[in-house]
């Protein structure tokens, strides 16, 4: 199956203007992008950008520090909340079709309670109103999202976007294509080394390029065909992560990177 090929346009990083990374990535061969919520105006002027490429730009990503405030008592979780509102905002505003939005962070996350559900009831139904669809994204906690996902599985605009890279980093074990199978609306590729099974003391999420870990993506790919996937294939990918990257000019880490997702989007032709 023949699929767009993305990144997201925050991989140089260190201040590099991300109108020019989408230039660059635009001529390398890339036809999606995505990127992290700014202010509308910000937003509008990229968005008039990939137009003009023709590029297509179907989520962003929502701020997540202090995500699990929205399970606490308290205020402290009305800048979380209202950073993935006004995301849904800038998403209506820029016809962007979905926000990617994490649960919960770190080994230690509250569990699951109804106050925390009463407040991603209240994004969801806002969400809807916009006429945008919330990606929740797997990352640590299985339960958590799981339990979500159960609640939200009656909602058209409820839909995941899975991350090979936390699968491979944190929970290896947990099929997660096989449990969102097709409301998968966005994906996140990359790579790690994993970590050793138990290990919960180190941060092994590296955001490093497809092949230079050891996930399998020809199982990856093998699922997404499985489950009739036809979203673009997006990489998560940073410059900075590592130090042969650093050595690399902007075009060259961007070129290889579109080298790397043709690479995976190709692995199960025939």
């Amino acid at each position: 199956m023949k699929r767009k090929l993305g990144i997201n346009i925050d991989c140089i990083g260190g201040g590099f203007d991300e109108i020019r990374t989408l230039e660059i990535a635009h001529r390398t061969g890339f036809e999606v992008f995505t990127t992290g919520k700014k202010p509308i105006e910000v937003m509008m002027g990229i968005k008039e950008k990939a137009v003009a490429f023709g590029m297509d730009f179907p989520f962003l990503h929502s701020p997540y520090s202090g995500i699990n405030n929205m399970w606490l008592e308290g205020e402290d979780y009305r800048t979380i909340f209202e950073g993935i509102t006004e995301s849904v905002d800038v998403a209506a505003a820029c016809d962007v079709a979905a926000v990617i939005t994490h649960v919960s962070s770190g080994w230690q996350a509250p569990p699951v309670n109804d106050l925390g559900l009463s407040r991603f009831d209240a994004l969801v139904e806002y969400a809807a109103e916009k006429g945008v669809t919330l990606a929740f994204e797997n990352l640590r906690m299985v339960g958590n999202l799981a339990y979500l996902a159960d609640r939200y599985e009656h909602n058209d605009n409820v839909r995941f976007c899975y991350d090979c890279g936390h699968e491979h980093c944190y929970t290896k074990t947990v099929p997660w294509i096989d449990i969102f199978t097709d409301k998968i609306v966005a994906t996140h590729i990359h790579d790690n080394l994993s970590r050793p099974f138990g290990n919960k003391t180190t941060d092994p999420d590296s955001h490093w390029l497809p092949f230079d870990g050891t996930f399998d993506y020809h199982e990856m790919m093998r699922k997404l065909d499985k489950y009739g996937y036809a979203g673009p294939l997006v990489l998560e990918v940073f410059q900075k992560v590592r130090e042969d990257y650093k050595e690399l000019t902007p075009e060259e880490f961007i070129a290889t990177a579109y080298d790397r997702i043709k690479r995976i989007s190709t692995l199960n032709d025939l």
